[in-house]
């Protein structure tokens, strides 16, 4: 037998670099009212997350959320924006930074958002001018969701293809069975459990219509109930949203060493008279001092930049809430941040895609 047969053939070498594009939901350029509108139009636009035909979605959106809820909503975002802007595009900003250096010059790392700027289109731009080998787009969202993770991989597609060459392209769907995820709140957590004997604690989950969940169920209706069929994440409801949100309480409730009967998962961020998946942060806050749990550490697990739905709706609404009904001590445990950990977790997301 010939030799050259018995050689291994040398692994081939990437001719170019790998683009990482981070996406973000978005956020406004300015707290001011235009400015918000603008964002609210863009986003609640999307067919992905106001999931009606185009023109009753427009006529809502257009005639009655965004001119009605933009100044209410350009208060808010007043509330939280700091001297560097927007806490969830600085946080985004600090993770493009840091994991570009963790990763080295073979990577090249964009921050976009799905909604306003920097754009999905303007990342992609710039990846597609340096002739890039792959491109990982990573959503900032643990868990999948059709009005998420989904309208950012939608949207990318959407760009990509009418490009001439298309390049390898990955998407991450979620991570919230990553061990760095879960070991980034139990690390915040443990700060205020060390301090405080808590009697209960709530894992706050953003909101979705039910219809939605409903839509993603490919066994049209056999598995998903909106009930117990959350009670475990398998091969038949791994991408529903309410069974990932349940998987994750679990995973951490495992690793705090929190006790069944003392947390509850629940979902927060309601709109509109449609149902929306239960059970709803809003009505648990109220009932919880009634039956003597007065002092409650609040999860949002679904976020992992401290944004206008953490900060606002959970740390400061449902804390009023919470003490209007007689509750004494309400914590909220901060998102991941500009962490280490979250730097080495987008790390080794990207190099288990290399």
């Amino acid at each position: 037998m010939e030799a050259s047969v018995l050689q291994k053939p040398a692994a081939t070498k990437q001719l170019g670099k790998t683009g990482v594009l981070l996406v973000n939901l978005g956020t406004p350029d300015s707290p001011s009212v235009p400015d918000v509108r603008k964002y609210l139009r863009e986003f609640l636009m999307d067919g992905r997350v106001i999931d009606i035909p185009l023109i009753p979605r427009t006529l809502l959106v257009n005639g009655i959320i965004a001119p009605f809820r933009a100044p209410k909503s350009a208060k808010t975002y007043q509330e939280v924006w700091t001297e560097n802007g927007s806490p969830l595009k600085y946080y985004g900003e600090v993770a493009e930074r840091e994991l570009q250096r963790v990763l080295g010059d073979e990577f090249v790392v964009k921050l976009a958002m799905r909604y306003q700027s920097p754009s999905i289109q303007s990342g992609l731009e710039i990846f597609q001018k340096q002739g890039l080998t792959k491109i990982i787009v990573i959503p900032f969202f643990p868990q999948y969701a059709s009005a998420t993770t989904g309208s950012i991989h939608d949207k990318v597609m959407e760009i990509v293809r009418e490009w001439q060459i298309i390049p390898d392209l990955t998407f991450v769907s979620s991570f919230l069975d990553h061990p760095k995820f879960i070991e980034g709140f139990v690390r915040n957590a443990q700060k205020f459990i060390q301090q405080t004997d808590y009697d209960h604690f709530v894992f706050s989950y953003h909101g979705l219509p039910e219809r939605q969940i409903r839509k993603g169920d490919v066994t049209k209706g056999q598995v998903c109930k909106l009930g117990s069929c959350c009670d475990s994440l398998n091969a038949m409801n791994q991408y529903c949203y309410r069974a990932q949100c349940f998987e994750t309480t679990r995973r951490l409730v495992k690793q705090l060493g929190i006790p069944e009967g003392q947390y509850t998962t629940c979902f927060q961020s309601r709109l509109g008279k449609d149902p929306w998946i239960q059970p709803y942060t809003e009505d648990l806050v109220k009932e919880l001092p009634k039956k003597g749990m007065k002092r409650v550490l609040a999860f949002s697990p679904a976020f992992v930049a401290d944004c206008l739905e953490t900060t606002i709706e959970v740390g400061e609404e449902y804390k009023e809430l919470f003490e209007e009904h007689g509750g004494e001590q309400w914590d909220l445990v901060e998102s991941l941040n500009d962490s280490p950990l979250w730097i080495e977790l987008l790390a080794d997301l990207v190099k288990s895609r290399v």
